[in-house]
């Protein structure tokens, strides 16, 4: 299995033949989604979904109802390669995927809160978790998570606490364009501090890097 980060929330992994690609954003080049078999969107912020990156690619598009509809709006000639998923949901895009989640995380209670499905792919022997902007577990053993370490929505504390419950042997920092590198490397600090007595690896990568 590879797994390369990309910009801001978008990782490709590639396995057996398969490549998909999850959340293709404003800060993700397209070069990510070259050879794409799949695309996953977890949900419908910029950040995370950008309609010419799917006019870009042949490869089909699974997500929710919501990122749907725009898409629908957006880019209809993606239309007819569109998949809905729902939370729970099981299925394949050459790889076993499952939708973990159905809301994204508390950006202010004022805000109504979007729909967000993350999701676990399995790679042989090996499982891998997106959250999108969620910190909702997967409730089952992965071994690598990506785990986001900046947003407006999210503090440190928070982070941390969520790689302890996902107890993911290792760590993959995404969600990373909202801070500046001192800020990035402030929360490097932190999760270095706590992970690693729980036996927990966390890494950042910069875009293109392999885990």
């Amino acid at each position: 299995m590879r797994i390369t980060k990309f910009g801001h929330a978008c990782v490709r992994v590639e396995h057996d033949g398969t490549t998909v690609v999850l959340d293709p954003g404003v800060f993700t080049d397209a070069g990510a989604l070259d050879g794409a078999d799949a695309v996953l969107i977890t949900h419908e912020h910029p950040d995370h979904y950008l309609p010419d990156h799917l006019l870009a690619t042949d490869a089909p598009v699974y997500t929710i109802e919501a990122v749907a509809a725009r898409i629908r709006e957006d880019a209809p000639a993606v239309a007819e390669r569109l998949t809905v998923v729902a939370p729970g949901d099981a299925f394949d895009v050459g790889l076993p995927v499952r939708a973990v989640g159905e809301l994204h995380a508390v950006i202010h209670p004022e805000y109504p809160r979007i729909t967000n499905s993350g999701y676990v792919l399995t790679a042989g022997d090996r499982k891998v978790y997106h959250p999108g902007d969620a910190l909702t577990e997967p409730g089952e053993h992965v071994d690598v998570r990506c785990v986001p370490v900046s947003a407006p929505w999210l503090k440190a504390s928070e982070a941390i606490e969520f790689a302890r419950a996902v107890e993911a042997p290792r760590n993959l920092a995404i969600h990373d364009r909202v801070y500046s590198e001192a800020g990035l490397g402030i929360v490097d600090t932190h999760m270095n501090v706590f992970l690693p007595r729980e036996g927990l690896e966390y890494v950042r990568r910069r875009d293109g890097e392999d885990l």
